[in-house]
């Protein structure tokens, strides 16, 4: 390989200059080439993604099934100052977790059980 090297650094600057030109142009040739046939088969991929979107109401498949609807998550914590509500599940919020470190106890926080009608109803 030696040889080649010593090839090319033997050759006039205008010849480099031309060979650079050539090799540059093959290479965008493949990369056109390479990047056609991969956005082939990405709308392959995509024609099936298609079928399976039509095929469900609206709702993400995972696995072949659809995901089942869950029931909506009551409050059980209310912020006094904002109103703003948690149920409960997940992190906890940034004014619940201010308050709790300013001293406060997270059942100060709690909404009462009769607070309708017929108090809470599940779906």
């Amino acid at each position: 390989m030696s040889a080649k090297k010593v090839e090319l650094e033997a050759m006039a600057l205008d010849d480099l200059w031309s060979l650079h030109e050539e090799i540059s142009a093959i290479l965008s040739a493949r990369i056109k080439a390479e990047k056609r046939e991969l956005e082939k088969r990405l709308a392959v991929l995509n024609r099936g993604m298609d079928v399976i979107e039509e095929s469900s109401d609206s709702r993400p498949i995972q696995n072949g099934k659809p995901r089942r609807k869950y029931p909506r998550v009551m409050p059980k914590y209310r912020n006094p100052q904002t109103s703003e509500t948690w149920s409960g599940r997940g992190k906890r919020p940034r004014w619940l977790v201010a308050a709790m470190k300013s001293g406060r106890k997270m059942e100060e926080f709690r909404i009462s059980e009769g607070g309708g009608a017929k108090g809470r109803q599940r779906a």
